[in-house]
């Protein structure tokens, strides 16, 4: 049974890429919680599904705008509607990602500068976009989200492995100037997650075997269990907490 804070309630919470796995169980998770939840993805019907479905369970309805978040621009003007309409963001999850496979010799400066503008850039902007807020209501939460892939050296997608690393030194660039103001910033550092897209993709018998080799826990890590870590870094129960790296991989790592 997932614990009930609160303090999340009526909060107003943002989260980039939303509309399924990981995303998807955050915004059902905070709306669980009776938080007003707004998020951008580029995933049109799944998002809309989920509002309607989370409507339909009598749950707060999440607002959802369709985002690339690799413009910037955009994405700036979108938080900034979204927080007209509904008010300043308390919390801030920074969860969009995509980790696309990719070789070292076939790496472009394009497809380099395309993988961060996904990955990484983004979680600064998004940050700088709430942090103004934040200071004058005196406090906030920011979460990023990160991977244990870089932990473990993972082959077959190193841009990747760098943007998720890179998350920790942003998270931990970020917690002193913004802790001052009561601001808390810490990363959640998922495994191998049984969304859907990587069950699709890569979950075979090889990957099963390597779940029961590397994990010290048995059974699949789902998107709920990083859902239920995010939502006490957002709540007032992790108040002391700043500038961590909280993993959340069933031992993997």
């Amino acid at each position: 049974m997932t614990t009930t804070y609160n303090s999340l309630r009526d909060k107003r919470v943002f989260i980039t890429g939303g509309g399924s796995g990981i995303g998807e169980a955050l915004v059902a998770s905070f709306a669980a919680q009776g938080a007003r939840v707004a998020f951008v993805d580029i995933a049109d019907e799944a998002s809309v599904a989920l509002c309607a479905r989370l409507a339909a369970q009598g749950l707060p309805a999440p607002l959802f705008r369709r985002c690339d978040i690799g413009d910037i621009g955009g994405l700036q003007t979108v938080m900034r509607e979204l927080a007209a309409q509904m008010g300043d963001f308390d919390v801030l999850v920074n969860n969009a990602a995509n980790d696309q496979r990719h070789q070292i010799g076939d790496v472009t400066v394009e497809y380099y500068d395309e993988r961060i503008a996904i990955n990484q850039r983004p979680m600064f902007f998004t940050c700088q976009a709430v942090a103004p807020a934040m200071v004058k209501k005196g406090g906030g939460s920011i979460i990023n989200v990160s991977s244990i892939s870089w932990h473990v050296k993972n082959g077959g997608y190193p841009v990747y492995a760098a943007s998720k690393a890179a998350v920790v030194g942003l998270t931990r660039g970020l917690a002193r100037d913004l802790g001052a103001h009561g601001i808390r910033v810490n990363t959640v550092t998922p495994g191998w997650v049984m969304t859907q897209r990587q069950v699709d993709l890569w979950l075979d018998a090889a990957g099963e075997a390597d779940i029961k080799k590397n994990q010290c826990l048995p059974g699949k890590l789902m998107p709920e269990d990083v859902a239920n870590m995010v939502l006490f870094l957002a709540a007032d129960d992790s108040k002391m907490c700043t500038a961590q790296e909280f993993i959340v991989d069933a031992g993997w790592c």
